[in-house]
């Protein structure tokens, strides 16, 4: 997935994968969530995600919200919040310039 955001080219392919995650919910399925925390070769962080329409990545159509997928730029403090509350203590010890200030 490749996506510019504010100028900046976020790409899935090139960046390092830190970590992946999904709430393990049915393929398809409305609540179905998965999201994979990366970083570029510049020290960018970001979240590649996607999900159902119930999923935080949902968009709305009209009325109605429908899947949906895309990245979503992260601070460092917003990539060790979601490596900790993702349960990803090895990530976070592994890649720790990734949170130096």
């Amino acid at each position: 997935m490749r996506q510019v955001i504010e100028g900046k080219v976020y790409d899935t392919e090139s960046a390092q994968l830190i970590h992946k995650w999904d709430n393990g919910h049915n393929p398809g399925g409305v609540d179905l969530c998965a999201e994979a925390l990366y970083r570029t070769a510049k020290g960018a962080s970001s979240l590649a995600g996607s999900g159902g329409a119930l999923s935080p990545w949902s968009e709305p159509v009209g009325e109605m919200r429908r899947g949906a997928a895309g990245i979503r730029p992260l601070s460092a403090e917003e990539a060790r919040t979601w490596l900790e509350e993702h349960d990803a203590a090895a990530e976070i010890i592994e890649q720790e310039t990734l949170f130096s200030p």
